[in-house]
């Protein structure tokens, strides 16, 4: 089957390839023509493991392709994604005009009946509004679907080709079979296809991120009662994930999440609510905890060495918002690197991958510099903050982090770190909601 996909983001990159990866001949199109011509010389404008050598592989064989040309997309494509971002407005609703720009030029260049599925994540209602929007421009038939996207970033090749679902909401029989034919080699093992009405496939969505940011934020408040009450978090997640009814997942404390979705799609679902008169007031509580949570090792950093860091030089490992990505979008490292640096520290930091859209981010910073080492950034650090949990991070060599260092203390952002191994060693460790090392 043709197929095109409007966007050349992280959804639409990522869908793209693996449709082609399973036979389908794929269109991307993009209006940035240097990001276009990036792909079309054997690049990718974004870091995700795998995805490089998918890309590349089933642009040689034909069965992908890269445009800048949509009108011809349409034309040629008889079901279009659109996958272009919905970033927040200043109140936390979603922009959707990007998505209904998508709607106009589809409408204004198909020929014959096309399916439309918006794969962006979008309120509810947004599909009904791109369905008015073509229906106001062409008499020819068309549908309009809603796809969803669950992709893990770090992850996401492996989500795209054995995805433990698939939501799609659709109207009609025929964007049905449509859309089961499409998604019908990813599910020879049995993970189902979840059809349902439109307006609860596009709320299925924001509801699963709110879900997951919420757990994130309540085991944060455990952490923060566990270090009130001289409780070990790690205990207590053991116990608490091991019932279940909760399961283990989802339930690591740390310093806040962040990313393109989690913040985004929270924002969005309090905004809908407002709309709709609804304070929601848990999803409120979820924004507000994860705020707090970015600047709680700043907050440990000051009552371990004062209110005024001037003179001190901090190592940060980690930068991005998780492994495996270089997704600099609300990242927990930006508030944390200002604080200290607002303070007059000095910050090495240090990242595998996300270094140069880190620079991008917090370049301007006074105090700020960044690294090709992770023992670099530790040279002469008074004190190491680890931020984001890469593996390379998670058994370093302790006899030579020691020796680089002005002062043996580190702050355990993720708790990656035995605190009784570094306090044997001669480190005061600092965790997230457990005893101090």
């Amino acid at each position: 089957m043709k197929t095109g996909i409007i966007g050349t983001g992280y959804v639409g990159l990522v869908l793209g390839a693996g449709l082609s990866e399973s036979g389908n001949h794929v269109i991307c199109g993009d209006i940035d023509e240097d990001k276009i011509a990036t792909l079309k010389a054997g690049g990718i404008p974004i870091y995700e493991p795998g995805l490089d050598d998918l890309v590349k592989r089933n642009a040689e064989k034909g069965r992908l392709e890269f445009t800048t040309d949509i009108p011809v997309l349409v034309k040629q494509a008889r079901v279009i994604f659109i996958a272009v971002g919905t970033p927040p407005d200043e109140d936390g609703s979603a922009d959707l005009h990007h998505v209904l720009g998508c709607a106009r030029t589809i409408a204004q260049n198909m020929d014959g009946y096309r399916l439309v599925v918006v794969k962006s994540t979008v309120p509810v209602g947004t599909c009904d509004r791109v369905r008015d929007e073509i229906a106001s421009i062409t008499s020819h038939p068309f549908d309009v679907a809603s796809n969803p996207e669950f992709l893990k970033e770090g992850d996401a090749v492996n989500d795209m080709m054995r995805p433990d679902r698939i939501v799609v909401g659709t109207a009609t029989d025929r964007a049905k079979e449509l859309m089961a034919e499409v998604y019908a080699p990813f599910v020879r093992t049995d993970n189902p296809i979840l059809f349902m009405d439109v307006r609860s496939s596009e709320m299925t969505k924001y509801a699963a991120n709110a879900m997951l940011a919420t757990r994130i934020s309540f085991m944060n408040e455990i952490a923060a009662l566990c270090d009130a009450m001289g409780a070990d978090v790690d205990n207590v997640r053991r116990g608490v994930g091991s019932d279940p009814r909760i399961g283990r997942r989802f339930l690591f404390p740390g310093v806040g999440y962040g990313g393109s979705c989690f913040p985004k799609d929270v924002k969005a679902l309090v905004a809908t609510g407002r709309e709709s008169g609804l304070s929601m007031r848990i999803l409120n509580a979820v924004e507000a905890v994860n705020a707090d949570q970015k600047t709680l090792l700043v907050r440990k950093v000051v009552r371990h060495f004062g209110p005024k860091l001037n003179g001190l030089r901090f190592a940060m490992w980690g930068l991005a918002f998780k492994p495996n990505t270089d997704d600099m979008r609300e990242a927990p490292s930006i508030e944390i690197a200002r604080g200290l640096c607002n303070r007059g520290a000095e910050v090495a930091a240090y990242d595998p991958i996300a270094q140069g859209p880190a620079k991008a981010v917090l370049g301007g910073l006074d105090g700020m510099s960044f690294v090709a080492d992770a023992y670099e950034a530790a040279m002469g650090a008074d004190a190491l903050l680890l931020v984001t949990e890469w593996g390379e991070f998670r058994q370093p060599d302790l006899e030579r982090l020691k020796s680089c260092m002005k002062q043996a203390v580190i702050f355990d952002g993720r708790n990656i770190f035995n605190p009784g191994r570094l306090r044997d060693m001669g480190f005061t460790c600092y965790g997230i909601g457990r005893p101090q090392g």
